[in-house]
């Protein structure tokens, strides 16, 4: 099974690549250089956040290798997020401004709405990023009346101030998705949603799919980025030693990240793996010269448990965002 290595976004017909690099958990004292090595190892999709907190060390490793001839701007295709503080139709401007500017880019590929969330805003001198708490008082969350389709607006401002090439968003269900399509002018191009073996979510891509918005799937990988995060983090059997994946990884000659990835590929869908290791860097963006059998998809599938790791109730957030 041959694939297109990239994406055509609604709209623009950009070409989204497939496989891309993911910046959350990046250390700010490694991300310039990894990031620059990423782009040496072939990666041209970065898919950043305000709130990961690590945009500035992102753009210097952009710009350097822009600078040492590795790529042109033109070459790479980014990403970065609206907080949930940021959604007041007064704040989105600001918000995308700060981070361009930290990004160092004269324009963003794609911008994202982080989570269908419009927390109280919190000003960048109070704290940034500002996170899910407000910086004083206590642990709750505490909401605003941004409604979502005012937010929207500004997003496709920005888009029509050339500002960003494409808008999304990520997190959103299928009823928020649907009340955004009655009002919106231009629709999401790419809707980034948690996918993995334990959480297939198959419904949702098909319908999604049929809008024509593109799916990236994050945590590939399942539990492992949460074990630190959650109790299902921790207690859910790693995938990388699920004995299904590894022994589908040993017939096709791979590691178990890249059947994991192929695995999404296949399903049509972008990834955004991260690694700080140069070798299994290279490793994950080869998934384009072999495919999965038959057989090792229906044993994939077979492992479904509604497993969802990015889960705001398990983080004791008391807010249950996919009820």
């Amino acid at each position: 099974m041959s694939q297109e290595d990239h994406a055509t976004l609604n709209r623009t017909n950009d070409k989204m690549p497939l496989c891309g690099f993911g910046c959350w958990k990046v250390e700010n004292n490694i991300a310039e250089q990894l990031i620059y090595d990423a782009i040496k190892a072939g990666y041209r999709l970065f898919d950043g956040a305000c709130d990961y907190g690590n945009e500035v060390e992102i753009g210097k490793g952009i710009a350097r290798a822009i600078k040492d001839g590795l790529v042109k701007r033109e070459d790479l295709f980014v990403v970065t997020k609206l907080w949930n503080t940021y959604h007041n139709k007064k704040h989105v401007r600001d918000a995308f401004e700060k981070q361009r500017k930290e990004l160092g880019l004269d324009y963003i590929d794609l911008y994202i709405i982080h989570f269908p969330v419009p927390l109280k805003y919190v000003a960048p001198d109070q704290a940034y990023p500002p996170g899910w708490y407000p910086p004083s008082g206590p642990q709750k969350l505490e909401f605003e009346r941004s409604p979502m389709y005012e937010c929207w607006a500004e997003m496709e401002r920005l888009v029509d101030d050339g500002l960003t090439r494409n808008i999304g968003i990520s997190n959103f269900n299928v009823q928020a998705i649907l009340d955004l399509l009655t009002y919106c002018k231009y629709k999401p191009a790419t809707l980034q949603v948690e996918i993995h073996p334990y959480l297939q979510q198959k419904r949702l891509v098909e319908w999604v799919q049929e809008q024509e918005i593109q799916i990236t799937a994050y945590s590939s990988f399942g539990p492992g980025s949460y074990i630190a995060l959650t109790n299902d983090g921790k207690t859910a059997p790693p995938l990388f030693e699920h004995d299904i994946i590894k022994s589908i990884a040993q017939k096709k000659g791979k590691s178990p990240a890249q059947v994991l990835l192929r695995w999404a590929i296949e399903r049509k869908l972008a990834v955004i793996p991260k690694s700080n290791h140069g070798e299994r860097m290279k490793l994950n963006r080869d998934l384009f010269s072999w495919s999965l059998d038959n057989e090792d998809r229906k044993q994939i599938d077979g492992l479904e448990k509604g497993l969802r790791f990015n889960d705001m109730d398990s983080y004791g957030f008391n807010l249950p965002l996919f009820a």
